[in-house]
């Protein structure tokens, strides 16, 4: 009875720590002036627009959140993050779709012009078998910040 009780306490410590976990973002005016002066690590290719990718969530960190262009195809994959993680690949100017694997596809339609600097947020979800995700445009301000706080996640390629 009383190794049921420390686990059962040991548990609630565990899922606690994890609702908790989750330090919660600054102000935007922090935000702004943490990343005066930070310099991306890098900027786009000339003639093209460069997306960061970012997924700032310990959420599902074991999972993989795979990123793809234009379609859904293993040749448009463009790397992976997993939580606390960011990638980056340079995109020629036009209309593209980005697309976010978990359990469940996620997309959004972007629109690239040459110098463009665009930041997408994966928010990762409870799933059924494993975590689910969604994606959004973030301004550039916040996107500079989680690039600046997080690792760089797997890179396939570097060009679309």
């Amino acid at each position: 009875m009383q190794r049921m009780k420390s686990v059962s306490k040991y548990l609630m410590a565990i899922a606690a720590a994890v609702l908790t976990g989750c330090a919660s973002l600054p102000t935007p005016e922090v935000m702004k002036a943490e990343t005066i002066t930070y310099q991306l690590p890098k900027l786009p290719d000339s003639g093209k627009a460069i997306v960061y990718v970012v997924r700032p969530s310990g959420i599902g960190g074991l999972i993989r959140f795979n990123v793809f262009v234009d379609d859904k195809e293993a040749a448009s994959e463009m790397g992976y993050t997993r939580s606390s993680q960011y990638i980056y690949f340079n995109l020629v100017p036009g209309d593209h779709k980005l697309y976010s694997k978990a359990e469940n596809w996620a997309e959004m339609q972007v629109t690239a012009k040459a110098g463009d600097i665009i930041f997408i947020q994966q928010e990762p979800a409870m799933g059924i078998i494993m975590a689910r995700n969604s994606i959004f445009k973030l301004e550039d301000y916040q996107g500079k910040y989680h690039v600046k706080m997080l690792t760089v996640g797997t890179i396939l390629k570097t060009e679309k």
